[in-house]
């Protein structure tokens, strides 16, 4: 689950640093540089994970370990093959926390229970899937969350009709993004965990981050806090994990919060001490570690009262091949419970970054090239092609119980995001990039990789390769059986693939345009919308830019629309949440900043899309009265409820009229 709203990605053509950069990676990536040039005169090797003899490779790899003494010399023995002098891999055991967190009683609430005729719901990847947000509405209520505090908003009266403080120093800036999800009068609420929800593991051991403050157990991670919402919005449970959140999904009532986290390692930096001291005294550190030290732990208070636990040895399980540094864990809930309980809790030992669920089969993908590649990198030593790989783990959540392991398997590459994977007709299909992406010379190609999910295994049975050689991917949507492909350097080609046979997939279709899309959305039949970046012809980027493309032939992709903001950058361009797209009237909302003389403007602008092209219906902006431009607030999200366009940004929600975009309403919240 990675989420910023500061970030305005501003690509360029020079670098191969990826053009679509959260704040955690751009600040790890500037954290790998930095220590890669002191690791970079060293001549050990780049970490091999140990092979696990135990394990047998293909199919069902991933088992329990046979004891708990068993899991504590396995992490020991491959924890060690891996540890530096600076810790695990190049990033070192650099770590700032953040001040201490506490709830806050509700404020007085009422609302009305009549629901409207239609409203539109979190922009998500799949349908019956729902994905956690800054802001929820089931139709009857608006409820979003902004620096700690949780606000519930009546879209029939359109007042406030409650407030609840979530975190002490919540009018100030905490690092993170807060989210949450709604069932009922449920909402349970994910606070990030400053920088490191968004990043590696900021547990001892891992990158540099802002985390939040330990609980008196010394648990540092995200907190889960189940709001109800009948009455006065109020705390009735609350959850706290070692680790950093990766994302969540939610079916029915059912809630899959997926976590990683680090070995609580302490790594001394003598200074006089030479590389190879430092590893040997880490590698003893790893030895004296006990099984409690990789254990996540967790606090879970109901009632007034706190219960501590930790991840049993009997819930973790191990692949072929791991490196002990990091383990994954899927908590369960339910919003229809009357408290949250202790999670139900399933590990892994691997990493984890991307998380894609259709509702049945969640997958969580492991992408090895932020730990492997910049130290290789750093040692001036060629990436061998097992070191661009995505480890993916499938698990069962069709059931109301904890989620059951199916299958994993590997693919050459990286994925750009959640969008990469789709499952279809009983095959999950997989779009990466490999090789170098930056240089004059950059190597990388792009592919589309087809497996079959059969429910018990993750077999390969087809790919397509060769996409966009010498650039990436920028955008990924899988529609039935097609797919939509856009990778960029200095033009880019949209690529539609034919899926229909998965042991042939095959390019029917290539469009190529100035500029780049970076998400794509279905907009009815033979219909897809982009947004992204218009470029020149040598590729530099000149601001945002919307594309309706006609795919009803997959063999001649056309652009039929294009409306571009100069030096303009939207949100929506790397977070598809803040993406709106109304079918009913065919209406685009995206938020836009624009840069220019003096201070950036921002606003949300509201288009219609059809096949003459993109018709301007309004903008709306979040001034709060006082008329200078430096207090414009930053338009995150947009909903529709009964026929009015709802704003959310920072300094309130605002109410529009969908038929004259004239204002009926500002709720100011910050």
């Amino acid at each position: 689950m990675t989420r910023s709203s500061a970030h305005v990605p501003q690509p360029t053509v020079a670098t191969g640093v990826p053009r679509l950069m959260t704040p955690a990676r751009f600040l790890g990536l500037a954290l790998v540089a930095g220590l890669a040039l002191v690791t970079g005169c060293t001549a050990e090797p780049a970490p091999v994970p140990p092979r696990d003899r135990e394990v047998p490779a293909g199919g069902f790899r991933l088992v329990a370990f046979d004891s708990c003494p068993e899991a504590l010399q396995q992490l020991r023995t491959a924890a060690k093959a891996y540890v530096g002098p600076w810790g695990f891999g190049p990033n070192g055991d650099i770590r700032t926390f953040a001040g201490a967190e506490q709830a806050a009683g509700p404020a007085t609430a009422m609302r009305t229970d009549a629901a409207p005729k239609s409203y539109s719901g979190t922009n998500t990847h799949e349908a019956g899937a729902d994905e956690p947000d800054l802001v929820k509405t089931d139709g009857k209520r608006i409820v979003t969350v902004q620096h700690g505090k949780l606000y519930v908003v009546d879209p029939a009266t359109r007042q406030l009709t409650g407030e609840l403080k979530l975190a002490p120093g919540a009018d100030g800036f905490r690092g993170g993004e807060d989210s949450l999800l709604l069932h009922g009068d449920r909402a349970l609420v994910l606070l990030g965990d400053g920088w490191a929800g968004m990043g590696k593991p900021a547990i001892r051991g891992g990158d540099a981050r802002v985390a939040d403050a330990p609980t008196p157990d010394g648990i540092i991670g995200p907190r889960l806090i189940m709001v109800d919402l009948s009455d006065a919005p109020k705390i009735i449970g609350e959850y706290r994990i070692d680790g950093n959140l990766v994302d969540a999904r939610q079916v029915g009532t059912t809630v899959r919060v997926v976590v990683r986290s680090a070995p609580r390692l302490d790594f001394p930096h003598p200074q006089r001490a030479t590389e190879e001291q430092r590893t040997a005294a880490n590698r003893e550190i790893i030895d004296n570690a006990t099984l409690d030290d990789w254990l996540p732990r967790y606090e879970v208070t109901s009632g007034g009262r706190t219960s501590a636990g930790r991840v049993g040895c009997e819930r973790i399980s191990r692949p072929a091949a791991y490196s002990g540094t990091s383990l994954v864990t899927m908590l369960s809930f339910n919003l229809g419970a009357a408290t949250l309980g202790a999670g139900d809790p399933v590990s892994v030992i691997a990493d984890g970054d991307t998380v894609y669920s259709n509702g049945p089969r969640l997958y969580v993908a492991n992408d090895q090239r932020w730990r492997v590649l910049p130290m290789l990198r750093a040692r001036n030593v060629a990436p061998d092609p097992k070191d661009e790989t995505t480890d993916i783990y499938q698990f069962d959540i069709s059931g109301a119980g904890a989620p059951r392991y199916v299958a994993d398997a590997s693919v050459p590459g990286w994925l750009i995001n959640q969008y990469a994977m789709s499952e279809w007709d009983g095959h999950l299909r997989v779009a990466t990039t490999s090789g170098r992406t930056w240089g004059d010379k950059p190597n990388s190609t792009s592919s589309v990789h087809v497996l079959r999910a059969d429910g018990r295994t993750l077999t390969h049975v087809g790919k397509v390769t060769g996409l966009g050689k010498g650039e990436r991917i920028y955008a990924v949507r899988f529609v039935g059986g097609t797919g939509y492909v856009v990778t960029f350097r200095q033009t880019d080609p949209l690529y539609t693939v034919d899926l229909r046979d998965p042991g042939a997939p095959k390019v029917t279709g290539e469009l190529k345009i100035n500029g780049y899309s970076a998400y794509l959305h279905p907009a009815g039949e033979g219909r897809l919308l982009g947004v992204g970046q218009e470029a020149s012809a040598q590729g530099r980027v000149q601001g945002t830019q919307l594309s309706l493309f006609d795919v009803s032939d997959p063999t001649k992709p056309t652009r039929l629309a294009q409306y571009h903001v100069k030096q303009g950058h939207s949100e929506a361009e790397f977070d598809p949440h803040a993406f709106l797209y109304w079918p009913a009237e065919r209406l685009v909302v995206v938020p836009l900043t624009v840069y220019g003389k003096g201070l950036p403007s921002n606003v949300a602008v509201a288009l219609r899309a059809d096949d003459g092209g993109f018709t301007e219906v309004g903008t709306i902006d979040h001034t709060p009265g006082t008329g200078r431009p430096e207090d414009l607030t930053p338009i995150r999200r947009s909903l529709v409820i009964d026929g009015v366009l709802w704003t959310v940004s920072a300094g309130g929600l605002k109410a529009t009229s969908l038929s004259t975009m004239t204002t009926l309403g500002w709720l100011r919240t910050a």
